[in-house]
């Protein structure tokens, strides 16, 4: 080969680069990723990416696994998320392209999910086998394989994986009934540090959003498992004890979801398992100030980003009504039927609209959170959670 006809060759490979690419970027429209997000489509193991502005949908990724109860963190720079599947499934996917960068099966079953402060790490907790796995962010490269082998030598499923400050997750055994910290300062050698004893079948939990307090809600008993962050050799206090004691129990259809718990002001709205309650708690105090009456049994209660109004959805049968709490008046002051099964909400990050997944109408509603009038809505496929590139920016979600 000539030297002329070895400098075209390079010269077409070039080009033909450069082309590929301008066809890539035709594709992609040069945008941030503050308004992005993503919608499960339970059924059918896809996700929409989604952004508020305007409120559509750009377009839909399918071969994603079993997402029947699936979850989503996001990398720092927010256009990475890092989706877990029932399935045990683990997968990266570009905001911006729509490519799934890399999707690994880590586990036999997985509930969710957490990304690390520096945002290299994320952890998955799980069920089968029971135990917390932790991956490279940028490749999935396993790094660390934590076993939930409780005191009492047998394994137990992993619920309420949080994110922490100072390079920490934090959560809780199940089925042994302890609350652990696993520092990942250096990832090799994950530091742990486990509490014992702390109530019976610990069923989720949740950190409050200046990363002090991990709070375990106990399906086995009445009452919440409380650990200080900054003081941790203090122990597991426990809050809250017989909030439901002395009363009827009521069957429970569906677990309440504590990571959607809300906080407005010094005081924590929380669902109460097996009432058709919302519990308020003092932070300063840590008891209980309140009670307010709902519709049903409440699966998620969550704060408008001010703090101002709490939105409650609720476990089947009476899962087709939300409603909406006023924190100064403490009443409830509109009620909504978007229709059957409403199964999640999501804020935009400074609260001028709320996103409400309506799983057996097919669709996601959104709503204007001053004046309660829906803005559109996005034909789905059995859509249930519902989670925006916002979230990167906030300690535990």
């Amino acid at each position: 080969m000539t030297v002329r006809a070895l400098r075209a060759g390079v010269a077409a490979l070039m080009l033909a680069g450069m082309m590929a690419q301008a066809a890539q970027a035709a594709e992609i429209v040069l945008r941030g990723t503050g308004d992005l997000g993503l919608v499960v489509e339970r059924a059918s193991g896809k996700v929409q990416i989604i952004e508020t502005t305007d409120r559509t949908s750009l377009r839909t990724i399918d071969g994603l696994g079993d997402l029947s109860h699936a979850s989503a963190v996001f990398s720092r720079d927010g256009r990475y998320a890092f989706l877990f599947g029932r399935d045990g499934g683990l997968s990266k996917i570009d905001l911006l392209t729509g490519a799934v960068v890399k999707r690994i099966l880590q586990a036999g079953n997985s509930i969710g999910g957490a990304i690390s402060q520096d945002g290299s790490l994320v952890a998955v907790s799980n069920y089968k086998p029971g135990g917390v796995k932790v991956f490279d962010a940028a490749t999935l490269r396993l790094v660390a394989d934590i076993p939930a082998i409780g005191a009492d030598g047998e394994r137990s499923k992993v619920v309420g994986l949080v994110d922490a400050p100072d390079q920490r997750f934090v959560f809780s055994l199940y089925d042994a009934g302890e609350i652990w910290i696993a520092d990942l300062s250096d990832p090799a050698a994950p530091a742990l540090r486990k509490f014992t004893g702390i109530g019976e079948q610990p069923y989720d939990g949740l950190i409050t959003p200046d990363g002090r307090y991990y709070l375990a809600g106990l399906f086995g008993e009445d009452g919440v498992a409380m650990l200080d962050l900054w003081r941790p050799e203090a122990g597991v206090r426990r809050i809250l004890d017989g909030y439901g004691r002395g009363e009827e129990k009521l069957p429970v259809y569906k677990m309440p979801h504590l990571e959607g718990w809300a906080e407005a002001g010094d005081l924590l709205f929380l669902p109460a398992v097996g009432r058709h309650e919302v519990l308020m708690v003092d932070r300063r105090s840590w008891t209980e100030v309140g009670r307010i009456p709902v519709h049903g049994q409440p699966v998620f209660a969550v704060a408008r980003p001010d703090g101002r109004q709490i939105w409650v959805n609720f476990a089947h049968p009476r899962n087709d009504v939300v409603q909406v709490i006023d924190v100064p008046t403490r009443r409830i002051v509109k009620e909504l039927r978007p229709g059957k099964a409403v199964l999640h909400m999501e804020f935009t990050p400074r609260g001028e609209q709320v996103w409400v997944s309506v799983r057996d109408a097919d669709r996601v509603d959104v709503y204007d959170t001053r004046s309660f009038e829906r803005l559109g809505e996005l034909p789905m496929a059995k859509p249930s959670g519902i989670f925006l590139a916002a979230r990167a920016h906030r300690i535990g979600l």
